[in-house]
């Protein structure tokens, strides 16, 4: 068998062990072939292939990134991507398809499972940790890693000159980002888009520790909104699946702190840091066990399905099932961090 593999989406830490562990075990054990589609689905689209086998995988398990390279395209959204994807896999003689991305990739993989007969196996990647039916998706414990340490080092600078720091971090629609590294680097306030905020009560919980000679540290996922309101905070533009990038709540909450506190405020977005660099201890672990899994998926000829971590186990699910809808933060552990705040 041929087996052809892609990484779709925004790029993240563990990306490489899930190619690896797919190559490594397809072909010691299985004598599969394999060919990697360059950036995501445009690779099945336009044809554009480069080899995969043991060679092409050895020491990329702690390489942040992709070594397929990755895109937001969305074949769906051209009039012939069907067409154009068939015939490329048929001139690579591909039996079965590994997707790896977040919910826009895995979506696309279900349609073409379920409506199209495309043979796929999908599998979960995502710093925002949004994707239901899996308890984690790898990248997020890095991502987490490295906005947990920002928020140590932010803390020093704080106290130092008693000022506000808001600390922007990843999360459109879920806040899991926020919540877990706010809740470990000691945030006194933390925001998610799940939970719209007032700003008076912000500002209430900022002044409550001026008091006691404390600098707050205020932490903000990017999809979060004031009650009073949507920010129009968009650039402008959208990627093939619709999506409007997101920018400028953090600095649009430090200037309304300044002007309602007349506390001094400065905001660090975290940005891609989140998202790049040497994966975690965790993020290797997990990618590299999707990755076996994925590989025996495709054995046993199970596609439509998507590999899931449940407690310590590694599961199978319906693709469709697995996209259906997001995974966001339940109210009660969000109350759990508010315990903390002011």
């Amino acid at each position: 068998m041929r087996v052809g593999v892609l990484t779709g989406g925004g790029d993240c830490p563990g990306l490489n062990a899930v190619i690896r562990g797919v190559v490594r075990k397809g072909v010691q054990e299985y004598g599969y072939g394999f060919v990697g589609f360059r950036d995501g689905w445009r690779g099945p689209l336009e044809g554009d292939t480069v080899p995969l086998d043991i060679p092409a995988v050895r020491g990329i398990l702690p390489r942040g990134g992709t070594v397929l390279g990755s895109s937001r395209t969305n074949p769906l959204k051209h009039e012939d991507g069907i067409r154009r994807i068939r015939e490329t896999l048929a001139k690579e003689e591909v039996e079965a398809l590994i997707t790896i991305g977040g919910e826009d990739t895995l979506g696309v993989a279900a349609r073409l499972s379920g409506e199209y007969g495309i043979p796929c196996v999908g599998v979960p990647k995502t710093i925002d940790n949004d994707l239901s039916a899996t308890d984690y998706t790898f990248g997020f414990d890095t991502a987490v890693g490295v906005a947990t340490e920002a928020i140590d080092r932010l803390h020093t600078t704080a106290e130092s000159h008693m000022r506000v720091l808001v600390v922007e971090v990843m999360g459109r629609h879920a806040g899991w980002i926020a919540l877990h590294s706010g809740l470990a680097g000691g945030a006194n306030v933390i925001l998610i888009p799940e939970q719209r905020f007032d700003v008076d009560q912000v500002c209430g919980w900022i002044e409550s520790r001026f008091k006691v000679r404390y600098a707050p540290i205020v932490v903000v996922a990017e999809g979060a909104m004031p009650k009073d309101g949507d920010l129009v905070l968009k650039h402008g533009t959208k990627d093939s699946f619709g999506h409007v990038r997101l920018t400028g709540v953090g600095e649009w909450l430090a200037k309304e702190i300044e002007e309602r506190t007349g506390k001094e405020a400065r905001t660090t977005v975290l940005g891609h840091t989140q998202r790049g660099g040497t994966p975690s201890a965790f993020d290797r672990w997990l990618a590299t066990r999707f990755g076996l899994h994925a590989i025996d998926a495709v054995r046993d000829g199970d596609f439509g399905k998507m590999v899931a971590l449940r407690g310590t186990d590694i599961v199978r699910v319906p693709l469709a099932e697995a996209t259906a809808k997001l995974k966001t933060v339940d109210p009660k552990l969000y109350a759990e961090a508010g315990v903390f705040f002011g």
